[in-house]
C-alpha cells in the first residue's frame, strides 16, 4: 500500500504544475476572449473562440503605436499630470504606471539582481533586485534601495540596506527572478 501511495504522490508531483499552468492558462484565455464574445457574436452571427483576444491585442497594439506618436504625447502627458494631481487616484494610478514600467517600460527597474547580506553572524543573505542605486532623495546617501519578490507569490518588499551590503551578482534577471519566485528550487544557469 505504501508503494502504490509513493507512486500516486510522485504522479502527483509530475503532473500537477503542468495541470495548474493549463488551468491558468485556460481560465485567462478563457476570461480575455469572453470580453468581447457577446459583441463579436452579434456582429459575425456566431461565436468564434480566440477572435476576442486577437481584438483585444491589436486595439493595444495599437495603442502603443499611437502613444509613441508626436499626436497622442501631447494628450498622455496631459492625462498623467491631471491623473498625479487626483489624490486619491493619484496613489493607485502613479504606483500601478510604476510598477508595469518596471516591467516593461524602457526604465526597466527590475534587470540588476543582487545578494544582500541580511545578518552577518549568520553569513544570512537574501537575493533581490536593485532599484535605487542611492537614496539621496530621502538624506540617506549611504543606502540602496533592495526588492526582495517573495516566493510562490506575486509580491515583495523593499528593504533600504548600506550599500556595502550589497554585491551585485551577473546573472540573468529573468532566471534571478524565478530562482526567487520558486524559492530557490529553480536552478540558475
Amino acid at each position: 500500500m505504501k508503494k502504490i501511495i509513493s507512486w500516486f504522490l510522485q504522479g502527483l508531483l509530475m503532473i500537477a504544475p503542468l495541470a495548474i499552468t493549463v488551468y491558468v492558462l485556460y481560465i485567462a484565455f478563457d476570461f480575455t476572449d469572453g470580453l468581447l464574445q457577446a459583441y463579436i457574436r452579434d456582429w459575425l452571427g456566431f461565436s468564434l473562440p480566440g477572435f476576442g483576444i486577437l481584438i483585444i491585442f491589436f486595439i493595444i497594439t495599437l495603442l502603443g503605436m499611437l502613444g509613441k506618436s508626436i499626436v497622442l504625447r501631447p494628450v498622455i502627458h496631459f492625462t498623467d499630470h491631471l491623473l498625479d494631481r487626483a489624490p486619491l487616484v493619484r496613489v493607485i494610478y502613479t504606483s500601478l504606471r510604476d510598477l508595469f514600467s518596471a516591467f516593461v517600460g524602457k526604465e526597466k527597474k527590475f534587470n540588476r539582481p543582487a545578494m544582500v547580506l541580511i545578518n552577518r553572524e549568520n553569513d544570512l543573505w537574501k537575493m533581490g533586485f536593485i532599484t535605487q542605486e542611492t537614496l539621496e532623495q530621502i538624506g540617506r546617501q549611504e543606502l540602496v534601495a533592495i526588492y526582495f519578490p517573495h516566493s510562490y507569490n506575486f509580491s515583495g518588499e523593499l528593504y533600504m540596506v548600506p550599500s556595502s551590503s550589497v554585491q551585485p551578482i551577473d546573472i540573468n534577471p529573468a532566471e534571478a527572478m524565478k530562482f526567487i519566485v520558486s524559492g530557490g528550487i529553480t536552478r540558475v544557469d
